[in-house]
C-alpha cells in the first residue's frame, strides 16, 4: 500500500501532531513560569561543614 502524493494528510495525524504542539507549548510556558533567575541561583553559601575542627 504506497501513499500518493495526491492525498490529503491524514486527519488523525494532523490531530495528533497539533495536539503535541499543544502540550509542548503548554509545557514550555510552565517551564518559563517556574524557572529561577541566574542571579538567585549563583550565590556563594558559605559551606561551614568543613570549619567544624575534625
Amino acid at each position: 500500500m504506497s501513499k500518493r502524493d495526491d492525498e490529503p494528510p491524514n486527519t488523525a495525524e494532523q490531530i495528533d501532531a497539533a495536539e503535541r504542539e499543544a502540550a509542548k507549548g503548554r509545557l514550555l510556558a510552565q517551564a518559563e513560569s517556574e524557572r529561577i533567575p541566574v542571579e538567585e541561583t549563583t550565590r556563594a553559601v558559605p559551606d561551614r561543614r568543613w570549619r567544624r575542627g575534625r
